[in-house]
């Protein structure tokens, strides 16, 4: 098994670091990678505006869920764990006990490897660990990277692979920082980093969630919700502005509603029922106990009362999971745009999005029946408000398409 150790600071986590993790597993080959945050980092002090360990951490499992390799990436908190500075001799001895019959790989950028042999115990790393540096421009060529890697393998027979990546990202955590506290910087970040920063006000960032540009919400949406699911909401927001414009409903509104639709899709259970308490939202039984009901309620809060949106999205997004009885117009662009996006593939969706665009209460009706019956095939409970949205656009004279 070989196995590819990433730490430091990840202060913040940036598109550099995803790179350069992706390209160490393609190019050695990794079984695992291991993304470790440092605790105290032996070489430099932690700059004064340092996140808390916890917000680092949360960060860097934002970078590990970005790049979508569940079993391979995982994110190792042996150092945050430890007491004192985190030196890496130290953790590989550990790892060493723990993979005893693995090839560990320690990764760095430039400048750590250029200053490998001055790290406390170099000898023991270089001993444990097999070494790959990542040069973040061209000049990070071999013209740098040959007499060290010959000194190290001369003196401590180190077995060291040097890569350059032309065109990574060209950015320290330093400058970073720098950037961040001006406003500027997003550019090199992930977005449900650069959302997790705004939302935490880290790095002396200072934005109102209340007024944010589209961007800045965005960014805070996904970094509210898997990677695995960005996809499906930056679809749903495509098709309800979509929706919005042919049907005459205010589509920045649309828009608004389905960028924050599903922001609240991961919370458990515990977590969704202490935000209905928090803002008032009786639930009946069936919701109590079926965690699937309860985004739609908790993500129209979030959208409310977290980032201002007016009455009219807190409603679509209210609605948008069991629908309702006469929804509005914004209400029923919403539940459709969630349900025919561009990723969603099942039978007959095609012929949904086709009927969106003729017939949207007959289209309305086809989704809520086809929910109810698919439902009670599988032996689960229908909410009320499900059967409810279904009789009275039937009352309405509104019929299945045959």
């Amino acid at each position: 098994m070989k196995i590819g150790i990433y730490g430091g600071t990840y202060n913040p986590p940036h598109l550099g670091h995803l790179a350069a993790a992706r390209t160490a597993i393609d190019a050695l080959k990794l079984d695992k990678l291991l993304l470790m945050p440092a605790a105290v980092p032996p070489h430099k002090a932690l700059p004064e505006n340092t996140p808390s360990q916890e917000h680092r951490l949360a960060m860097v499992e934002k970078l590990a869920d970005a790049m979508d390799l569940p079993g391979v990436v995982e994110v190792s908190t042996l150092e945050l764990e430890r007491e004192g500075k985190s030196y890496t001799s130290e953790t590989l001895e550990e790892l060493r006990r723990r993979y005893p019959k693995a090839e560990l790989w320690l990764l760095m950028g430039t400048d750590m490897f250029l200053t490998l042999h001055l790290w406390h115990d170099a000898k023991t790393i270089l001993r444990l660990a097999k070494i790959c540096a990542f040069g973040r421009t061209e000049q990070d060529g071999e013209a740098v990277f040959a007499p060290q890697r010959e000194f190290l393998t001369r003196e401590y027979h180190a077995d060291v692979v040097t890569i350059t990546l032309p065109g990574l990202i060209d950015v320290s955590s330093t400058q970073l920082r720098e950037l961040l506290v001006r406003g500027k910087g997003r550019e090199y970040l992930l977005p449900s980093v650069y959302g997790y920063i705004l939302m935490n006000h880290l790095y002396g960032t200072q934005v109102h969630l209340k007024c944010l540009d589209l961007p800045e919400l965005r960014a805070c949406s996904y970094s509210m919700i898997r990677h695995k699911r960005v996809a499906h909401v930056m679809g749903v927001e495509e098709e309800a502005v979509k929706l919005a414009k042919f049907w005459g409903a205010d589509p920045e509104l649309a828009r608004h509603a389905a960028i924050l639709h599903d922001c609240t899709k991961y919370l458990g259970l515990e977590d969704q029922l202490h935000l209905c308490e928090k803002y008032g939202i009786e639930l009946d039984s069936l919701e109590r106990q079926a965690v699937k009901l309860l985004h739609s309620k908790t993500g129209a809060c979030i959208a409310k009362y977290v980032f201002g949106e007016p009455d009219e999205v807190y409603e679509a997004i209210f609605w948008h999971t069991t629908g309702k009885a006469d929804m509005t117009l914004l209400d029923k662009v919403l539940y459709m745009a969630d349900y025919i996006e561009p990723n969603r593939d099942f039978d007959g969706v095609e012929e949904l999005r086709k009927l969106a665009y003729t017939d949207l209460d007959q289209a309305m009706l086809l989704g809520v029946d086809s929910t109810i019956r698919e439902m009670e095939e599988r032996g689960y409970l229908i909410h009320t408000n499900t059967r409810e949205a279904r009789q009275w656009l039937l009352d309405q004279g509104v019929k299945l398409k045959e």
